[in-house]
């Protein structure tokens, strides 16, 4: 049985028909506000090369771990999926997700995928086993279209700018084109620079080889080590970078003396580090990165507390990001003591900090943020970017941060149609929580107007200097 495809305009708002009102107005206000991507991982090779996206599966499906972690976990294959180069028909894996979707009721998932089956496909059923080809025939047809292509996408869904991030080993070949192309997309990178700061990732010692090939820096010693990551960062700003990206297992920051860092640098550099070296070395490393963005400008963001690749098997056989991360308990108040006793109270600084431990809100990222200058607080991410983790979020920052200490929205996505969809999510949370302060005579309905436009827009540029 079909069943209609539905999306309601008032869906997220207060149930309230008071401050519904109030909400639905603020939502106006802001709904068609161009979109500013500040942070994610779409990829670059789309937009340089601007061809069709193939067919259903491989532009819904494929790179979407939110998806297929559920599907795993109910027992469904990766391989049957064909995630990581594993041959699968693209027609039978997008009906497996059909035959499952009832699997993601009441998720995230759920709202968006309907939002863009309806939105830019312009289905009106249900996706289900019974309309699996209509949906794969529908919107493989119309990827094969120019209107479908990457750019075209990128401009009907009034994109100004979106970040992807990149390796400092990457060569930037793609930016290079778009850059070479013309196109007027303002696409730009983020340097996430793990695979040379983590003496636990994979392959450590040869990345290290290949930064200093890279680079032309001595990058056996400390000193050429800090110097390649300078060039680097240049590089990845001479292609529009305007942030640093780094996604360590906590928060730790460590501010050890030169002699100090550069003996430390010594035990890890051949990839056989102790778990306690690598640990302070990462450590020192986001210390060291806060250096460089005070002399070069890059706003940095920390995004900690992540168990990755918690399925060893998963790792082994499929590689990194594919929905086996777990969120894990971070301390921020000790660990970033050391990088705040050296730079917090600098004005030119900008560090932006993440959680994937939603205790720490009012206990202790709103406090700090709250009061150090050179900290904001990134919007609810990952496994909370959701409408209760976003609500979740302005509950427990607000009353001790404020607004103005937080930076808007950012989707941080490899499904490129999700951006508008998880923008537009982000934007009625963010007018049902302003509508309700109205209500309640906690801020005037014009201070609310002003800060609907804040969030959806105005904080994210000024955040990420974009």
């Amino acid at each position: 049985m079909t069943r209609p495809l539905n999306l309601h305009p008032d869906r997220l708002l207060p149930a309230d028909p008071a401050v519904r009102a109030i909400a639905r107005d603020l939502y106006g206000s802001v709904a068609n506000l161009p979109i500013v991507s500040p942070h994610g991982h779409t990829d670059p090779s789309w937009f340089a090369k601007n061809e069709s996206f193939g067919n259903a599966t491989e532009l819904l499906l494929v790179p979407d771990h939110y998806l297929f972690r559920m599907l795993y976990s109910q027992g469904v294959r990766l391989e049957d999926l064909g995630i990581s180069g594993h041959e699968a028909n693209p027609r039978v894996a997008w009906r497996i997700l059909a035959e499952n979707y009832y699997l993601f009721r009441g998720t995230p998932s759920r709202m968006w995928l309907d939002w863009v089956f309806a939105e830019a496909f312009g289905m009106d059923v249900q996706l289900s086993g019974e309309t699996a080809d209509l949906y794969y025939d529908t919107i493989t047809e119309k990827l094969a279209t120019d209107a479908f292509r990457p750019r075209a996408l990128f401009e009907r869904y009034n994109i100004e700018a979106i970040a992807t991030t990149e390796s400092p080993l990457d060569t930037l070949e793609h930016h290079a084109a778009i850059r070479e192309s013309g196109w007027n997309g303002r696409v730009v990178t983020a340097y996430r620079p793990d695979p040379v700061v983590d003496p636990e990732f994979e392959g450590f010692a040869a990345n290290l080889k290949t930064f200093g090939e890279i680079t032309g820096e001595d990058t056996m010693t400390w000193e050429g080590y800090l110097n390649a990551h300078s060039q680097r960062r240049e590089f990845f700003k001479s292609f529009g970078a305007t942030s640093t990206d780094h996604g360590h297992p906590t928060a730790t920051t460590a501010n050890l003396t030169a002699s100090e860092a550069a003996a430390l640098f010594d035990r890890v550099k051949d990839g056989n580090a102790s778990a306690a070296d690598a640990e302070l070395f990462r450590g020192q490393m986001l210390t060291e990165m806060a250096a460089m963005s005070l002399s070069d400008g890059l706003v940095m963001q920390i995004h900690p507390g992540s168990f990755r690749n918690h399925n060893g098997w998963l790792f082994e056989n499929f590689g990194r990001d594919k929905g086996a991360d777990i969120p894990t308990r971070t301390d921020y108040v000790h660990a970033l003591k050391p990088l705040l006793d050296r730079f917090g109270n600098e004005k030119d600084l900008s560090i932006i900090l993440f959680t994937l431990d939603e205790s720490v809100y009012a206990r202790e990222l709103a406090p700090l943020a709250g009061h150090y200058p050179v900290l904001k607080l990134g919007p609810s991410w990952w496994f909370h970017d959701s409408p209760e983790g976003m609500r979740r979020f302005r509950h427990n920052t607000t009353e001790t941060a404020g607004f103005y200490n937080t930076v808007g929205f950012n989707d941080d996505t490899r499904a490129f149609l999700s951006i508008p969809a998880r923008h537009d999510v982000s934007r009625r949370i963010d007018c049902g929580f302003l509508a309700q302060l109205v209500a309640e005579h906690r801020i005037e309905d014009w201070e609310a107007a002003e800060l609907a436009q804040d969030l959806a827009y105005n904080l994210v540029k000024k955040a990420y200097r974009l």
